[in-house]
């Protein structure tokens, strides 16, 4: 199984990023993650829709090819940030590779509730007819206090946090699979 991840952080030393490098390597030998660089995408416009920049096709070709996505991002100011709007901008324009994907949303911060409001909200962009993907229900991660749970070197250390994490990611595998058949 092949899932592409997006990070709605582009800091170098983002807990975001490092949960989505955790998962990468704890689910190695499950399914496939390859961390896309939404980093590189310049600014959605119209006037480029039609020819995009090759790093939109590449990052576009990716998500088309994939079982499932996986977004992992922060939350800025009660909101998603905003190079994730800007990525989910240009996937959903012209050939729609959101379009029923599975999506699993992670998300960590230094608060006490996690990423609910950014979840909540990225849930409704999700759900938008241009994007259309399918959020794997019932299964919010928000992991508040992050910064306590990851040791110096990037790895999730909170046990309880990383059991949640084996059950959802184990729905979310199941999901795909029902979803594809």
């Amino acid at each position: 199984m092949k899932i592409v991840a997006i990070v709605g952080s582009i800091r170098e030393d983002s807990y975001n990023k490092k949960l989505a490098s955790f998962m990468k390597e704890h689910f190695k030998n499950r399914v496939e993650i390859a961390i896309l660089p939404i980093e590189e995408i310049p600014m959605y416009n119209q006037d480029n829709e039609l020819m995009p920049p090759d790093i939109v096709k590449d990052i576009k070709s990716k998500i088309a090819a994939s079982d499932g996505m996986l977004i992992v991002t922060p939350e800025y100011n009660h909101s998603i940030p905003g190079v994730l709007k800007n990525a989910i901008d240009w996937f959903s324009r012209v050939d729609k590779v959101m379009h029923n994907k599975p999506v699993m949303i992670v998300g960590g911060s230094g608060g006490a509730l996690g990423t609910v409001r950014a979840q909540m909200q990225l849930r409704q962009i999700l759900n938008a007819p241009g994007v259309s993907a399918l959020t794997l229900p019932g299964n919010e991660v928000f992991i508040g206090s992050v910064h306590e749970k990851i040791d110096e070197s990037g790895d999730l250390i909170h046990e309880p946090t990383i059991e949640f994490l084996d059950t959802v990611m184990e729905k979310f595998m199941d999901w795909i699979q029902n979803n594809n058949k």
